[in-house]
């Protein structure tokens, strides 16, 4: 009996240790199936608004709903929001010198003032008369660097108007197609004529030695388009008094974007195993929304929207959680810990949780250019998870480290009230 006294424990302690390493391998594997479609060539980027974003939003809603989260967003998983609001030149926008089609976005563009109206005439570069479209030389237009070439073009828009002007071409600006493009955002005042730009390729024929007159007919048309990104929401319900938002954007970085990177798979694939391991856990005094964010990379849009339009009382939130490009953790290296200063009690919270295997640095600012600043201006304790170095491959094991650190944060504030919040100037 003696003999069997001393061997129970070791072997309770042995099972619990070899537990606890299947656990970490399990996870570990996880996070690399997450990270490895998310990183894909398939999902492009995963810039906002784009097929591959749609793509990352379909495989996380399937791993929340494998996970057993509830949905959570305005369609099952999903919260659809606006980025941005734009216009592109419609099918009817066309224009032909000298009886040449040119291709309207690149050849050509519409100003943003331009009246949607067409105009036809025989124009001569350096001679502008009444009743005619007039061609301007940007190259020879005395510019103001205080005001942008969009307003300068507007100016001489307008004086061509008073002048008679039925519709005006500006060319050999400096400006590229995909700039004046961009244009397109800007909502001014309507001139009453129509104006184009053209590119670099045309405006050469326009400025030949030999340059006559050209026939041009011009018909300015635009649609409006709207550039929308998806939240992507899930939900554990422990029918508590309070809840903790964990948080992780999605997206990567600009518009239409081919790169492969891993910023922020490791944010959205840790997110997605705490909320594995949070809906088996005993950790049940406070709710869990779980948000994959879109639009982070244009100006915190998706965040911004959630905070907005809430799917739950935020004034119930305990707190929120935001990790944003983890993966890149090694050996070390120092993890940022974000928003440490937006509740009193956030200090001896993270030092409880945090092992030494981790060196840590602390900044108590609550804002900063990721998802947990848009929580932090509607007055909700925040922590901000980031690498503090540079890194070209994921660490599996940091990434570990760093999901380790979340829940066990997450654990010491199960048996607590619900934290207090402090403003940091």
């Amino acid at each position: 009996m003696k003999k069997k006294t001393w061997l129970l424990p070791l072997i309770v302690v042995t099972i619990h240790v070899h537990a606890q390493k299947k656990e970490d391998r399990k996870t570990i594997g996880n996070l690399q199936t997450h990270i490895s479609y998310l990183s894909s060539d398939k999902l492009e980027g995963r810039s906002t608004g784009a097929p591959g974003e749609q793509l990352a939003a379909a495989y996380i809603s399937a791993q929340m709903q494998k996970i057993g989260l509830t949905p959570m967003g305005e369609d099952g998983f999903l919260q659809a929001f606006t980025v941005k609001e734009t216009r592109e030149p419609s099918a009817d926008c066309q224009m032909t010198i000298g009886g040449n089609k040119l291709e309207a976005g690149k050849q050509f563009v519409p100003l943003p003032f331009s009246a949607g109206k067409s105009a036809k005439g025989e124009a001569i570069p350096g001679v502008n008369e009444p009743d005619n479209i007039w061609l301007i030389n940007a190259a020879e237009l005395d510019t103001d660097g205080r005001k942008s070439m969009s307003d300068q073009y507007l100016q001489q828009t307008q004086t061509a108007e008073k002048s008679g002007a039925t519709g005006v071409v500006f060319y050999n600006g400096k400006e590229t197609a995909p700039e004046v493009m961009k244009w397109l955002a800007e909502r001014p005042k309507a001139a009453g004529i129509p104006a184009v730009w053209l590119n670099a390729d045309v405006s050469k024929k326009l400025s030949a030695d030999d340059a006559d007159g050209f026939p041009i007919h011009m018909q300015v048309a635009f649609k409006t388009i709207k550039r929308n990104g998806t939240n992507v929401i899930g939900y554990i319900n422990n029918k508590a008094p309070r809840t903790i938002v964990i948080g992780a954007h999605y997206d990567y970085r600009g518009w239409e974007t081919t790169d492969k990177t891993e910023d922020n798979a490791s944010g959205t694939a840790a997110m997605l195993e705490i909320a594995r391991l949070l809906k088996g856990s005993r950790l049940h005094n406070n709710n869990y929304i779980i948000i994959a964010f879109s639009g982070k990379e244009q100006g915190l849009s998706g965040s911004s929207y959630f905070a907005s339009h809430s799917t739950v009382d935020l004034s119930q939130v305990n707190y929120m959680i935001n990790m944003d490009g983890i993966g890149t953790l090694n050996p070390g290296t120092a993890l940022q810990i974000g928003g440490t200063g937006t509740s009193p009690g956030w200090s001896a919270i993270v030092q409880e949780a945090a092992g030494k295997e981790l060196p840590l640095v602390y900044d108590s600012s609550g804002i900063s250019n990721s998802d947990h600043a848009s929580f932090y201006k509607k007055n909700i304790p925040v922590l901000y998870f980031c690498k503090n170095t540079s890194a070209d491959k994921v660490n599996y094991d940091g990434t570990l480290h760093v999901l380790k650190l979340v829940y066990n944060i997450i654990d010491k504030t199960n048996n607590r009230d619900k934290l207090a919040f402090s403003s940091i100037q």
